[in-house]
């Protein structure tokens, strides 16, 4: 009997062959791969809230969606709170930022309208437009001129709906910022909506970790995204905009009516970091010390800096690119091989993330492990 997984076998097979096979693995080694910029995720301070949370009675779990009976004073707390802090009319709480992305791209944006985004966005992004009813079209990564002029082009053929503009405002494998006050103004002057995903940059940039829109804000035509399992230290994600587009997710958000409600202690949690984050400068301000020194230890070895916590050291080759990564966790440190199609082709890399589960020392250990693993290749 030829096994009906047969197509499956090949194409993991053809991954395979390409160095391109993923596989999970414990965590081991010192950190260079999360997202937990400021070691939030294990802290003291977010162990003692969830330990006050259970004492206060909240449950783990919701029992149901939000339309159900999974509605939760702390899911709503958790909003109105957001609002306030990231300077917004509204906020909405999702379990994850790719449950947001997937229901934002799936349901704001109408039959009619267009979706103008950056060739890098997130994945999340790409599964929400494609569940979603308007044409899309990418434009050049970090140009403004190539949004405006997509636009145009779109109302020359006789586009009469809605521009939608979508970027990240921090990219999470090149580490580069968008230019997100151009960006702005290119939306006022097309009546677009920006969407602007700031996974990477909530926590770690702005007063109060509000991100790097954060002076944006408030507008009408504004929509952000904060993960909350970055930075934050906990899960899932807060999608903050006009009140219009809560009302909207929650009467026609198929991935928000549909699924459990997040549980209301993340929700508490979530709050609990906010506040530590912003009663904390300290924490983003040593972050972004050892940003500087890994920069100039990276530096002495021809590796450019992104200007962030995120520090792509592009090998090209996949092969080769997952034998220097082999070669620096058997040194001990966590650091992992990027490879198509999360990257383009030809742009395999090794993606070093600076937290501050780390110090300097560590950082020199890693540059002069990677130097020899390098040279080694």
């Amino acid at each position: 009997m030829t096994s009906p997984f047969a197509a499956h076998h090949a194409d993991l097979a053809g991954l395979a062959a390409a160095n391109r096979r993923r596989t999970l693995a414990p965590r081991a080694g010192i950190d260079f791969a999360s997202n937990d910029y400021l070691a939030l995720a294990g802290s003291y301070a977010l162990n003692e809230a969830m330990t006050q949370g259970l004492e206060r009675g909240l449950p783990a779990g919701s029992g149901g969606s939000r339309l159900l009976r999974g509605n939760h004073e702390e899911h709503e707390t958790l909003e109105a709170h957001a609002a306030r802090h990231y300077g917004s009319e509204a906020a909405l709480f999702f379990p994850t930022g790719f449950a947001a992305n997937a229901a934002l791209f799936a349901t704001l944006p109408q039959r009619g309208d267009v979706i103008v985004h950056d060739e890098l966005i997130h994945a999340s992004a790409h599964d929400g437009m494609k569940l979603g009813r308007a044409e899309r079209a990418a434009a050049r990564h970090n140009d403004p001129q190539a949004v405006a002029d997509t636009i145009a082009a779109w109302r020359r053929a006789g586009g009469t709906g809605t521009a939608w503009i979508a970027v990240e405002s921090l990219y999470s494998m090149d580490g580069d910022r968008a230019p997100l006050a151009d960006l702005a103004a290119v939306a006022d002057r097309h009546d677009a909506v920006l969407i602007v995903d700031e996974a990477h940059a909530t926590g770690v940039y702005g007063p109060a970790g509000q991100g790097l829109a954060h002076d944006l804000a408030p507008r009408e035509n504004l929509i952000t995204l904060h993960t909350c399992g970055k930075a934050l230290g906990c899960e899932g994600a807060l999608l903050c905009g006009p009140q219009i587009v809560r009302d909207f997710l929650i009467n026609r958000g198929r991935p928000f009516i549909f699924s459990t409600a997040p549980s209301p202690l993340m929700a508490w949690l979530v709050r609990q970091a906010l506040e530590i984050v912003a009663n904390e400068p300290e924490r983003a301000a040593r972050l972004h010390r050892l940003v500087r020194h890994a920069e100039k230890r990276l530096a002495a070895l021809g590796i450019s800096a992104s200007g962030s916590q995120i520090i792509p050291v592009v090998i090209g080759d996949n092969a080769r690119t997952m034998h220097i990564a082999g070669a620096l966790q058997a040194g001990g440190f966590d650091v992992r091989g990027i490879r198509p199609p999360t990257v383009a082709q030809g742009t395999a890399r090794l993606r070093i993330a600076i937290t501050l589960n780390v110090g300097t020392s560590e950082i020199d250990a890693l540059t002069e492990s990677l130097s020899a693993a390098m040279a080694a290749a």
